[in-house]
């Protein structure tokens, strides 16, 4: 299922009504979790956690291993960050 929601872009709400139905056609009793949060919090202790990866806005560059503290990409000089707002205090990924 969490292929199938990262393949196609699913929301979470699109997943979880995915989820619901599923449900209501197995048996009583069954083991499928009940929405996307109850799912996620299984696969961690499985070892299947994930690792986000910024991405530069125009495709050309990974932030990630050697590359995953720069602050604009090398190949376009695009910023990695949105601008901070006057309330923002976080760095916010585009």
């Amino acid at each position: 299922m969490f292929t199938i929601k990262s393949y196609h872009g699913l929301s979470e709400a699109g997943y979880d009504k995915i989820i619901e139905w599923v449900k209501s056609i197995l048996p009583e009793g069954n083991g499928q979790k009940k929405n996307f949060y109850a799912a996620k919090s299984m696969m961690k202790p499985l070892g299947l956690g994930y690792q986000k990866i910024d991405i530069c806005p125009n495709f050309c560059m990974l932030y990630y291993l050697e590359n995953a503290e720069m602050a604009e990409c090398m190949t376009c000089g695009h910023s990695r960050y949105k601008p901070r707002t006057s309330r923002g205090k976080t760095l916010v990924a585009y």
